[in-house]
C-alpha cells in the first residue's frame, strides 16, 4: 500500500496538499463552531452576567441600577460596564484597535476574580484616578510599559481620557482589552456637560454566588426593572458574546454549508485520483488475482491507499489550521473566539473526515477493480 502510493509521486504530492488546504479550512470552521456553540464556559465566565438596555445595547439606563442590583439575592457584586470605544493614535492603522472599557475599579476584582496580576497593580488601579489595566497580549502588541501614557480620542463620549498604565493581566477570557476608571470618565463628561448624561451607562457586569443562581439571578433582576421606562435583559455572559456573532446572521447555517461544499469538493477531487490510480493498475490487480488475492484483499489494499494519502493530508492540513487559528483568535476575539484553538476533539474529527473521504471516495473504483474477473483486468490493461 506503502508503495503504490508513493508510486505517482508528484500526484500522490498534490492530492494530500489539495486534501491538506481543504482540511486546513475545515479544522478552522470546526474550531469556530466548537468556540462558539459547544465550548463550556471559560473559567469565571459561568458565575457572570451582563445586563443592559432590553431594546438594544445602544441604548442606556441609570448608573444607580447597579445598587439595586447589588442587593438582589444570589448576587455577590456588580459594577458598572461602559463601553467608550474611541481612538488610540492613528485610528487608520487596525494595529490600534482594541477594546476600551470603563468600569469599577474597588469592584472589578470582585465581578472578575479570575484575572491574574499582582496585589500592587491591583491596589494602584483602585487608587490612581487616571489608572489603566491591559491584558499581556495588548501591551506586547503595543509595546507598552508601566508608567505608560495612553491617550484616548473619545468618539461616543466626546473627552478625551488621558490614562497612565499601571498594570497588565493576564486572563484567559479577555485578549486585547484595557479597562480603566468609570468614575474619571464621569467626571470629563460632567466638566464637559454638567447637564449631560454623564450617570447614564451602558451595561452591568454581575456575579452570581453560584451556578446554580444565575438563572434566578437573571430572572429577578429583569423583574426588578421590568415597569420602569428602562427596562433591562440579564443573560449569561456567553449568550451575550453570541449576541455579536448573531450580527452576521445565521452563523451555524453559514458554517455547515461552507463545511459541506468543501467536503463535497474534496471527495470529487479524491474520487478522480483514485480512479486514475485504480484504472493504471487493472492489470497488477489481475495478477494479484492470479496470485491467490481475494477481492476482499483487493478491495482492503486500495481504500487504505487511498486511505493513507487522506489521513497524511488531513495531518498537514491541521498544522496550517494551528497556525491559522492564531490569526483568527485575535482578530474575532469579541465574538467569543478568544480560545479558540485546534483541540483535540476538533483534531479528532477533522482526521476522522479526512479518513471518511479517503475511503469514501475510492470505494466504487476499488469495489469494481475487487469484482472485476481476472481475465478481463488483464484484457483491458492490454
Amino acid at each position: 500500500m506503502l508503495k503504490n502510493a508513493l508510486r505517482n509521486r508528484r500526484r500522490s504530492l498534490l492530492t494530500i496538499f489539495s486534501i491538506g488546504a481543504s482540511l486546513c479550512l475545515l479544522g478552522v470552521l470546526f474550531a469556530i463552531y466548537r468556540a462558539l456553540y459547544l465550548a463550556p464556559p471559560i473559567p469565571g465566565q459561568e458565575l457572570r452576567l451582563i445586563t443592559h438596555h432590553k431594546v438594544s445595547i445602544t441604548q442606556g439606563m441609570p448608573s444607580a441600577y447597579a445598587e439595586k442590583i447589588r442587593h438582589v439575592p444570589g448576587v455577590r457584586d456588580a459594577m458598572i460596564w461602559q463601553w467608550f470605544g474611541g481612538t488610540y493614535k492613528d485610528s487608520r492603522n487596525s494595529a490600534n484597535f482594541f477594546a476600551r472599557f470603563a468600569v469599577e475599579p474597588d469592584r472589578f476584582f470582585n465581578v472578575r476574580p479570575e484575572i491574574n496580576m499582582d496585589e500592587d497593580q491591583k491596589t494602584a488601579f483602585k487608587k490612581q484616578r487616571t489608572g489603566a489595566i491591559a491584558s499581556d497580549d495588548l501591551v506586547k502588541q503595543m509595546g507598552w510599559k508601566l508608567g505608560e501614557r495612553i491617550l484616548l480620542v473619545g468618539d461616543i463620549f466626546p473627552v478625551n481620557p488621558e490614562l497612565t498604565l499601571v498594570g497588565t493581566f493576564n486572563d484567559p477570557a479577555t485578549t486585547q482589552t484595557l479597562f480603566f476608571s468609570r468614575e474619571y470618565l464621569r467626571e470629563l463628561q460632567k466638566a464637559k456637560n454638567p447637564n449631560g448624561n454623564a450617570d447614564w451607562v451602558g451595561m452591568f457586569q454581575v456575579q452570581a454566588e453560584s451556578a446554580d443562581a444565575v438563572p434566578r439571578v437573571a430572572r429577578d433582576i429583569d423583574a426588578l426593572f421590568a415597569g420602569a421606562s428602562e427596562a433591562t435583559k440579564t443573560e449569561s455572559e456567553k449568550a451575550f458574546v453570541l449576541q455579536f456573532a448573531a450580527f452576521l446572521g445565521n452563523v451555524k447555517l453559514y458554517l455547515m454549508s461552507i463545511c459541506g461544499a468543501v467536503t463535497f469538493t474534496i471527495l470529487l477531487v479524491s474520487a478522480n485520483t483514485m480512479a486514475m490510480a485504480v484504472r493504471e493498475r487493472a492489470r497488477e490487480v489481475g495478477i494479484l488475482k492470479t496470485l491467490g488475492y481475494g477481492p476482499d484483499a483487493i478491495l482492503f489494499m486500495i481504500l487504505a491507499e487511498a486511505g493513507l494519502i487522506a489521513f497524511v493530508g488531513g495531518v498537514v492540513g491541521l498544522a496550517l489550521a494551528s497556525g491559522m487559528v492564531r490569526g483568527v483568535r485575535s482578530a474575532l476575539s469579541v465574538v467569543g473566539l478568544s480560545t479558540l484553538a485546534i483541540t483535540p476533539d476538533v483534531a479528532a474529527v477533522s482526521l476522522g473526515l479526512a479518513l471518511f473521504i479517503g475511503v469514501a471516495s475510492s470505494f466504487v473504483p476499488a469495489w469494481s477493480a475487487a469484482r472485476t474477473p481476472i481475465l478481463e483486468s488483464l484484457k483491458s490493461a492490454a
